[in-house]
């Protein structure tokens, strides 16, 4: 299945758009994710030939800016779409979406989407010291199951973990997105790295909030199943 990274901090090449947030499209028709602008990203998407109205459906892993800050432009063309949240996204952002003629869809636990495609449902974290709850995309294909997650506030491993439970038969193949690691020392880092190691995560591609201390660990662990995530990247998972 082909993930096709929409917004990111890096790009491949001019003249795409980057800055803070994360989102990508997945098998051409759902986005997880809007990064924090939304002609940015509508922008982006016209230069990476993504055709708007094939979208099916947009993902926001957690009720923060720059993860659905692009998603109010992608309302204003396609009226109807389904937007993924948890339960406990702020009612602010509830509101906007169905104002703005999305249909909104609360997802409390794992959830099929489509063919082989699946929402973790709310998973609880913290940010500053408050409840925050967040949910990743998981695909599955015939190399194992991926996981695509916006910040990981609960944590990146628990993350991977819960995805796991629910494919005790398959492998982790791949999990990109952000880790939420920038703050982290290097010890805590390498410990996460231990963890996808045992969990038998054979792909790795920290961005966004990961930070560059997570992202060199990675790579030297990871070598060539590293993966660089830039806006305009195409991956098969």
């Amino acid at each position: 299945m082909r993930v096709k990274i929409l917004f990111d901090k890096l790009a491949e090449k001019k003249p795409l758009h980057t800055g803070w947030g994360i989102s990508c499209l997945v098998d051409g028709r759902f986005i997880f994710d809007t990064g924090e602008k939304g002609n940015w990203l509508i922008e982006n998407m016209k230069n990476l030939d993504v055709d708007i109205d094939r979208i099916k459906g947009v993902i926001i892993s957690h009720d923060h800016w720059d993860h659905w800050g692009g998603l109010w432009e992608i309302l204003k063309r396609r009226k109807g779409i389904k937007v993924y949240a948890c339960p406990h996204f702020s009612e602010g952002f509830k509101k906007k979406v169905k104002k703005m003629q999305g249909e909104l869809v609360e997802a409390d636990k794992f959830t099929r989407i489509s063919k082989d495609i699946f929402i973790s449902g709310e998973i609880a974290g913290a940010y500053k010291g408050r409840y925050i709850s967040e949910q990743a995309l998981v695909v599955r294909t015939g190399s194992g199951i991926s996981v695509i997650t916006g910040c990981a506030h609960p944590g990146i491993v628990k993350m991977v973990e819960k995805t796991a439970q629910k494919f005790p038969r398959e492998n982790i193949y791949t999990v990109l997105g952000g880790f939420h690691l920038m703050k982290e020392d290097k010890r805590t880092i390498e410990a996460v790295v231990e963890d996808f190691k045992k969990m038998g995560v054979k792909k790795a591609g920290p961005t966004h909030c990961s930070g560059k201390t997570a992202e060199h660990i990675f790579e030297d662990r990871y070598k060539a199943n590293f993966i660089q995530v830039k806006t305009g990247q195409i991956l098969d998972i």
